[in-house]
């Protein structure tokens, strides 16, 4: 359809004057249908917070092409194995190297001196307080500290090799650079994951700790009776001179500074 040179010119001259309109100027009249620069300015805005969102949620997706540059090697505990000749450690591999309380105090009673059959007639004519009854003391509490001890490095052992596989995988995951393991929520499970791990290791390096304080106690009250009879025998001995003259003849008083 040809349109003619006159209607051609009233086309471009509406035209013209429907791009000069003011936002409440109505067409032809018609307060239906109303030109609003100001709605694409808006429009515009919201494109632009669109557009961030879209960002944002992109690089949330995103994954690291490089994760292999943070690796690390897991460290893993070799079992112990401790010689046996004629029966003196028995059963001590085996509590360093598995959650065994029956072997731990088996090993520790086997590789220790026992305490004489006749200690209770012996004890019985002591005093608390005495030398012997502090070492008495100190022997009682390191059979029952050590074989703990022992068990606790058997169950760690034991724990790290049965929690290996776990922690491999993890490891794996996190080092994953494919898109399975790196969306936003995964690698929030992956931390997660991680942090119940640590917390898993920092119960059972506590337990170790526990067990080091408590064998740093018998090492202590030992070094603490050795001193305490050293001091005690430098008393007596003091004490005898003064109380029993045993000065030379010719001579006024004791010599009480000598060693005895």
């Amino acid at each position: 359809m040809q349109i003619s040179r006159k209607y051609r010119k009233w086309l471009i001259g509406g035209g013209l004057l429907l791009l000069t309109t003011t936002p409440s100027f109505a067409l032809f009249g018609l307060g239906d249908i109303v030109f609003d620069p100001t709605s694409y300015a808006s429009l515009f805005a919201q494109l632009t917070t669109l557009e961030s969102q879209y960002m944002m949620l992109k690089n949330n997706i995103e994954h690291f092409s490089f994760k292999q540059q943070w690796q690390t090697t897991l460290q893993t505990l070799e079992n112990v194995n401790v010689r046996n000749r004629f029966g003196e450690t028995s059963g001590m591999t085996t509590a360093l190297n598995s959650n065994s309380p029956s072997a731990s105090t088996a090993g520790w009673t086997a590789a220790t001196v026992p305490v004489s059959s006749d200690l209770a007639s012996y004890a019985g004519s002591q005093a608390t307080g005495s030398p012997q009854m502090a070492q008495l003391a100190m022997v009682e509490m390191s059979d029952a500290v050590s074989p703990d001890c022992l068990t606790a490095v058997g169950q760690y052992r034991a724990a790290r090799a049965q929690n290996n596989d776990a922690s491999s995988s993890l490891a794996a995951n996190q080092f994953d650079t494919s898109s399975g393991t790196n969306s936003e929520v995964q690698q929030l499970n992956l931390l997660n994951a991680a942090e119940a791990q640590k917390m898993t290791e920092m119960q059972a390096q506590g337990t170790m700790q526990a067990c080091l304080a408590a064998q740093m106690a018998v090492a202590n009250m030992q070094q603490r009776n050795a001193a305490a009879a050293d001091l005690n025998n430098a008393v007596f001995v003091q004490v005898q001179h003064a109380t029993h003259d045993m000065s030379a003849t010719s001579e006024s008083n004791t010599w009480q500074t000598y060693l005895p």
